[in-house]
């Protein structure tokens, strides 16, 4: 279904030979880390006067304004380790985010409306809180897996394994729906009738990108919390 219309990935060399959610996602990647590095310039706050926002909507509002929102979700759970894994829950937040509105431009397929970037993408944050989580314990970390009794670990060891894989395939499942079901949606009715019907789908595609983002980088912050809290003995 992405694959069809004018896609600009298909006039860029090197990327018109990749699938097409593949090549979007490296697309959407590069506009990231472009933003990125304009973002660290209009941030980084090098003179008293710039703590001091500005007046108006600016590309510095809009950067700060993410930063914040990321920063604070992660406060409220994390407390003071937020700082810790400030640039996993940034990169998401952004790379999700970019991802869900690139759909919502002509010439782009959002990355997310696909398996297998979303898949990708929840699989990485299975292996950082679990990592983040030996980290914080050590070889300890494996009770969080054998149960309150470690008699029972046999049984609960495969359950825990199984419960850690469905959170991987929910976050997956759950953004790749969303986002998918919304730009086929937003195609027929743009497709139906090209004018001004589709706008206040436009502002719904929006929010739910926004929304899916949220989601997905507080169950981010959930998961980490319970990977590196310690448990009572």
């Amino acid at each position: 279904m992405h694959e069809e219309g004018i896609l600009w990935v298909k006039y860029i060399p090197g990327l018109n030979k990749l699938p097409v959610h593949f090549s979007n996602a490296i697309l959407v990647a590069i506009i990231v880390a472009v933003v990125a590095l304009l973002a660290r310039k209009k941030v980084k706050v090098e003179k008293d006067e710039d703590i001091i926002p500005d007046d108006k909507l600016t590309f510095k509002n809009i950067v700060e304004f993410i930063l914040e929102g990321v920063f604070f979700l992660g406060k409220d759970t994390l407390g003071e380790k937020t700082k810790r894994f400030s640039m996993l829950l940034g990169t998401l937040a952004f790379y999700i985010l970019f991802c869900n509105l690139s759909g919502l431009i002509p010439g782009f397929a959002p990355p997310t409306a696909n398996w297998n970037t979303t898949l990708a993408m929840a699989l990485t944050t299975l292996v950082l809180y679990n990592y983040y989580g030996f980290k914080e314990h050590g070889v300890g970390y494996i009770r969080h897996f054998t149960g309150p009794m470690l008699p029972l670990a046999p049984l609960f060891f495969p359950l825990e394994i199984i419960g850690h894989l469905s959170r991987a395939a929910s976050l997956s499942l759950r953004l790749f729906g969303n986002i998918n079901g919304d730009h086929l949606v937003a195609g027929i009715i743009f497709s139906l009738v090209p004018l001004l019907v589709p706008l206040p789908f436009m502002f719904l595609g929006i929010f739910v990108c926004f929304i899916q983002t949220l989601v997905f980088t507080l169950l981010t912050v959930a998961y980490i919390q319970g990977a590196i809290m310690h448990m009572e003995h």
